[in-house]
């Protein structure tokens, strides 16, 4: 079986998607913004979509990793019978998935709240997987409501995430 990826925008999806990547996994991309697609060619990924103009591609696995709340489902229709899915984290509104689809195709489908648990493996691709592309920026905690609010930081780079210095 070859195992194809399907990560959509946030942070946690770059991690993962450049994990696939290095256990030569086929990384599809899904994102929204511009932005997050110009950023993700930077990475070097080349199979990157909207999902308006996602083609129709047999998929074995689909990690879904985004907060938007309609791709859970999305992510059960794509994936082939006999595939997996994996969802990472959650939106901040429900995010339903049809039950007979996912029994009727014998699809296995698993999910991952925190980042806890897959910590030591995070640890141990950061040898071959370098996040530091994906800060943006070092800020310190007077920074964050901004940030929080949506305005990024001065001189910020193109990654998603911003840490902050405590």
């Amino acid at each position: 079986m070859t195992m194809t990826g399907i990560t959509a925008s946030c942070t946690r999806a770059g991690i993962v998607a450049q994990r696939a990547r290095t256990a030569r996994c086929p990384v599809v991309e899904r994102r929204t913004l511009w932005r997050a697609l110009e950023f993700a060619r930077s990475l070097g990924f080349d199979h990157i979509w909207t999902q308006e103009r996602m083609p129709p591609l047999p998929w074995d696995a689909v990690i879904e990793a985004s907060n938007a709340p309609q791709l859970p489902a999305k992510a059960l229709e794509l994936v082939e019978p006999g595939g997996r899915v994996v969802y990472i984290g959650l939106a901040g509104t429900p995010s339903l998935i049809h039950t007979r689809a996912l029994a009727l195709t014998d699809v296995t489908a698993v999910g991952v709240l925190s980042a806890s648990p897959g910590l030591p493996g995070t640890i141990d691709a950061s040898a071959v997987v370098d996040p530091r592309p994906l800060v943006a920026a070092t800020v310190t905690l007077e920074v964050l409501p901004a940030i929080l609010a949506g305005t990024r930081p001065e001189g910020a780079g193109p990654g998603p995430k911003s840490h902050v210095a405590l």
